[in-house]
C-alpha cells in the first residue's frame, strides 16, 4: 500500500513517455506513489511497453464489436452484457486457433 499504508493509493505508477511531465512526476510523489515513466527523446528499452502490448491488443479485439465501440449506455450493468460475452468470444478464439 502506498501513501502511508492508505488503501487508496497504489505504491507505483507505471506510465509511457506522454504521461512524462515534472508538474505530474510532483504530484504523484506528493501521494507517496513512486512513478516509473519513460522519459522523452529516450530509445525504447526500457521495458515499460512489455505488458502493454497484450492490453492495447485486447481493447483492438474487444473494438472489433461494432457495439463496444462507442458507449451508448448510461447504465454499467448493461454495457458489462455486451463485454461479457465479446470477453469470452476472443477466449474462445484464442483457444481455438492456438
Amino acid at each position: 500500500m502506498g501513501a502511508g499504508g492508505s488503501p487508496q493509493h497504489p505504491d507505483r505508477v507505471f506510465g509511457d513517455r506522454g504521461c512524462d511531465s515534472s508538474p505530474h512526476c510532483r504530484k504523484i510523489r506528493k501521494l507517496g506513489i513512486t512513478p516509473y515513466i519513460a522519459c522523452r527523446k529516450t530509445a525504447n528499452g526500457s521495458g515499460l511497453g512489455v505488458h502493454r502490448w497484450p492490453v492495447e491488443r485486447t481493447f483492438v479485439r474487444l473494438h472489433g464489436f461494432k457495439r463496444l465501440r462507442i458507449r451508448y449506455q448510461r447504465r454499467a450493468d448493461i454495457d458489462q452484457a455486451f463485454i461479457s460475452p465479446a470477453c469470452s468470444w476472443i477466449c474462445l478464439r484464442h483457444l481455438i486457433l492456438n
